[in-house]
């Protein structure tokens, strides 16, 4: 059950290189016809990179905790009936329509992927929430708002993979009206000193620059917040994998799962994707020792 547990952690961080799609590195791998033979017409594949694989699946991109901390992270921002919430990097719209159908609220879901906001408006048509929840393409260092729009800005996995992480959360302090809460869930270094193997594994297969929980805190109060809150936890394999269910949702989930199986017998490059992404035994042994996840609110 381990195996399933590290495989799950992989598929969580896993990172390549933009624009390397299946069907450019299937064409590499030589082709003995001749030129002038019609070529039968392949089915379009996803390119090899961890946000495009994550919207072929048809799930948001996961963070660490689940719905458990999205849940208390909605619980530290203060999200009721009255706000307007923004959700930055919103994926598929998991959290939006989360917090539409349950709160009442309105919500605005951004995302840099079109497929994703493509999903996530089929999302929340599927659930009769297109009413109260809005989805729009947008870079999450120049959000397309005006200073002062919403009550509270959320991301979830987010921050980490972004150039200028400080920018970033000025970007989402930017379109808070004062007064209003910032929310973030990151992925956490749970030890200052890391194995160079282990630091060496993180940076190759992930885009995402973590930070300690005082690096996290330093980037918020640098951003001009107040009042910050800091949770930090550490990971459970086992409970990770059920509250990642839970989030996702068991259909999508098993859905899912499908198209990674199947991508996975037909494509000799995924094959091979995922064997450069698979972590070295020293690394897997010690995942959730360095690996966390902190939730991290402050107060414009």
């Amino acid at each position: 059950m381990l195996k399933v547990f590290d495989a799950y952690a992989v598929l969580c961080w896993m990172q390549e290189e933009p624009g390397s799609s299946l069907n450019e590195q299937q064409s590499h791998q030589g082709d003995t016809r001749g030129e002038g033979v019609m070529k039968p017409e392949k089915k379009a594949e996803p390119e090899l990179s961890y946000f495009e694989l994550q919207a072929y699946w048809g799930v948001s991109k996961p963070h660490f905790g689940g719905l458990k901390a999205t849940e208390e992270l909605i619980g530290l921002c203060h999200i009721d009936i009255s706000k307007h919430v923004l959700d930055v990097g919103c994926g598929v719209g998991i959290t939006p329509c989360y917090i539409a159908r349950k709160y009442g609220c309105q919500v605005v879901g951004v995302d840099i992927s079109e497929k994703m906001i493509r999903r996530a408006r089929e999302r929340a048509k599927r659930e009769g929430l297109e009413g109260k929840v809005e989805f729009r393409v947008a870079d999450a260092q120049e959000l397309p708002f005006g200073d002062n729009t919403f009550d509270i800005a959320i991301s979830e996995s987010v921050i980490a993979f972004l150039e200028d992480k400080e920018m970033g959360i000025k970007e989402r302090v930017r379109v808070t009206k004062p007064g209003g809460y910032i929310g973030l869930n990151e992925a956490t270094w749970l030890e200052r000193q890391l194995p160079p193997e282990f630091a060496e594994y993180i940076s190759r297969v992930t885009g995402a620059k973590l930070e300690t929980p005082e690096g996290w805190r330093r980037l918020l109060e640098s951003s001009g917040l107040k009042d910050i809150e800091v949770k930090v936890y550490k990971i459970n394999a086992a409970v990770q994998f059920v509250n990642e269910i839970r989030y996702i949702g068991l259909g999508d989930f098993v859905r899912s799962w499908q198209k990674f199986l199947s991508l996975w017998i037909r494509s000799s490059a995924f094959r091979e994707y995922l064997k450069r992404a698979w972590p070295p035994k020293s690394v897997s042994r010690n995942y959730y020792k360095y690996l966390g996840y902190g939730l991290y609110v402050g107060r414009k």
